[in-house]
């Protein structure tokens, strides 16, 4: 079972939040006030192996940077497929929008192919099986993904991943 007070202790940034049940739904705020991070900015996020990046990539099987920012509720990873690289087969329970920056490749989603080329926008719905190839034997691809993952995991750790067959 997942605990989302110990995935908060794990979070660096985070801080304790009250816990509210039915009874407090009167209690709903009145005003919002800025929560100001101390980080609001990621220098040379491509350069940078930070937030866990490193595992990330291997666990991924292909070259993934993770922008590393005090969001709450959306994700940015910058990933990369080398030459005739695929991504394995997997799905979230999380919503993905992906840019392509450059390259060209194919996306199989559940029993659609979609081919996509730099400039295109791809989006992978919930729970949806998926794999991403890189059609180039000479060349990368280089994209953006935003994902609403850590919605999910504030929510009380409910963010789900599962790997299917290569």
């Amino acid at each position: 079972m997942i605990n989302p007070a110990k995935i908060a202790s794990d979070n660096a940034d985070s801080e304790p939040r009250a816990q509210h049940n039915s009874s407090d739904f009167w209690r709903v705020g009145r005003k919002i006030d800025v929560e100001m991070p101390a980080r609001l900015h990621h220098p040379n996020v491509l350069a940078a192996q930070s937030g866990g990046a490193t595992e990330f990539s291997a666990e991924r099987k292909h070259p993934v940077h993770i922008v590393d920012l005090p969001t709450k509720t959306i994700s940015m990873t910058i990933g990369g497929l080398l030459p005739d690289q695929q991504t394995s087969k997997h799905r979230h329970n999380y919503e993905t929008v992906i840019y392509i920056v450059e390259g060209s490749g194919v996306t199989t989603i559940e029993d659609k192919q979609v081919a996509w080329q730099a400039g295109d926008a791809i989006y992978i719905p919930v729970w949806a099986w998926h794999q991403h190839k890189n059609a180039s034997a000479s060349a990368s691809c280089l994209y953006i993904a935003c994902e609403n993952a850590p919605l999910l995991q504030n929510l009380g750790g409910i963010a789900l991943r599962e790997e299917g067959e290569s």
